[in-house]
């Protein structure tokens, strides 16, 4: 199957619009906006800025869509995404590229995201089938509707991905859709428009723009779910907005999420897994080992392990193969990791690599390694969102886990252990997903539901988000009336 030609440059040529009900919407009520590529610092695309008018256009596309997407039935959903999938398969390379200008991530990165999230899309569409299985209609029972049009309000770290993701299962659960991603990266999810094309107009809407868009859909009437990944500012004003209209809201917020390690541990493979947890995607990932809780007997190996590991990280460019870790997505993110950094270092901490912005265009910030910190500083207790491995000796792990369970956000949260003891200690972290000596055996399918400031709504990513996406009813039959 051939798939319609993204437009990829390095130029300023790349101008996104929005996509509403199954064309592009050259709609500009707030003007038009670059996108600045993080390696240069350079303009290398605009797109243009919808407001609450652009908005109201989407959202009326996708009610008037809705009734018609769901008596389409579940097979014809299932056989629509699976061509959506195929056309977003061929189109990997083109977006991968894409995003990697507009985010800085390696593309070879980039692609292996996308392609796995091409995955998700198709084991969507084919749960659909069996959980819609027609029942009698005679016999009463459970029944469940979608909730109509939902809003799905998506970051920058993952662009495609954080649409794709979570598109699937709300298509395939009968729901219409109008996605709002990040003024910070829109044009790899406007890129996204023309691969929807075989599903009916309105079905699918993207409206490009900042805050005010994204108020304006939350609050829109005719929006009957909310779906929305990105900060704990940001998310509270979203559960605000949806509670005051009683209408369900999924938040995935902030992490600071903590790995404890044991002292009973291989300290090289500890370094290893504390590294590509903290470092991929420079650190832009609200599951990124931010803290590390270490055993003081093993804590002055494992920080010349980790701090050696660090000199192993290309730094440069996503467009580069050799790269294995692009830049911040721009110069306020530096500026706060670096911030983070400095304070921590005055308050005493010790940076045994890294540390300081690099030379040169871009918003590049090398893997750093920062031990010692108090456990009040900004930089132990605030997301950082960047390539930064804050250590933290303790002389227990039992003090390890007691901390790490400390602070606002509680995510995800990890633990490196051989003690079945303290397996089991490590399995009662307070945090949407734990892993324990880097997972393997455990649910498939299973619930993540975020703790404390971190988010909101139970979330399921295979078979089981389309009862997320549902709303369920009973049906109760009696005899001949």
């Amino acid at each position: 199957m051939t798939s319609p030609s993204i437009r990829v440059a390095t130029a300023d040529s790349v101008h996104a619009h929005h996509w509403v009900d199954g064309i592009v919407n050259p709609d500009a009520p707030g003007g038009v906006r670059p996108v600045i590529n993080p390696a240069t610092g350079d303009p290398f695309g605009q797109f243009t800025v919808g407001t609450a008018s652009t908005v109201d256009q989407a959202v009326h596309a996708a009610a008037a869509a809705g009734p018609a997407w769901w008596d389409t039935g579940a097979q014809e959903r299932s056989r629509l995404l699976m061509e959506v999938a195929d056309r977003l398969h061929a189109s990997v390379k083109d977006l991968a590229a894409l995003e990697s200008q507009e985010v800085g991530k390696p593309i070879a990165m980039a692609q292996e995201d996308i392609e796995g999230s091409v995955d998700m899309i198709r084991a969507a569409a084919e749960a659909g089938i069996a959980f819609f299985s027609p029942p009698s209609p005679a016999q009463g029972g459970i029944r469940r509707q979608p909730y109509g049009v939902a809003a799905l309000i998506t970051p920058w770290n993952y662009p495609v991905c954080q649409v794709t993701d979570v598109l699937g299962a709300l298509l395939a659960a009968g729901n219409t859709v109008v996605i709002k991603p990040s003024e910070k990266a829109p044009l790899s999810v406007a890129a996204l428009g023309p691969l929807l094309d075989r599903l009916p107009p309105g079905v699918v809407n993207i409206v490009l723009g900042d805050g005010v868009a994204g108020a304006a859909l939350v609050e829109h009437p005719r929006v009957g779910l909310v779906h929305f990944t990105g900060s704990v500012a940001a998310g509270r004003q979203v559960g605000a907005a949806a509670g005051a209209r009683l209408v369900p809201c999924f938040l995935e917020l902030g992490g600071k999420d903590a790995l404890v390690i044991d002292r009973d541990i291989d300290v090289a493979k500890a370094a290893e897994m504390a590294a590509g947890g903290g470092w991929v995607n420079s650190g832009q990932v609200c599951t990124s080992v931010e803290r590390v809780y270490v055993h003081r007997d093993i804590a002055d190996n494992f920080v010349t392990e980790l701090t050696g590991q660090a000199a192993t990280w290309t730094v440069g460019p996503g467009t580069d193969p050799a790269t294995r870790m692009g830049p911040l997505v721009d110069a306020g993110q530096r500026d706060l990791v670096h911030r983070q950094v400095v304070e921590a270092r005055l308050a005493g901490a010790e940076v045994t690599i890294g540390g300081e912005p690099l030379p040169g265009p871009g918003f590049f910030y090398p893997p750093t390694v920062v031990v010692g910190a108090p456990d009040h500083s900004p930089l132990m207790t605030e997301e950082t969102f960047g390539p930064v491995i804050a250590v933290r000796v303790v002389e227990s792990f039992e003090e390890g886990i007691r901390l790490a369970d400390t602070g606002a956000y509680g995510l995800t949260a990890s633990a490196l252990t051989n003690d079945p003891d303290h397996i089991e200690l490590a399995a009662r972290l307070d945090a949407g997903v734990v892993t324990i000596n880097g997972g393997g055996d455990g649910p498939d399918d299973a619930p993540f539901e975020p703790a404390r400031a971190s988010g909101m709504g139970r979330l399921q990513f295979g078979p089981g988000s389309l009862e997320c996406f549902t709303r369920p009813y009973g049906v109760s039959i009696g005899g001949v009336a």
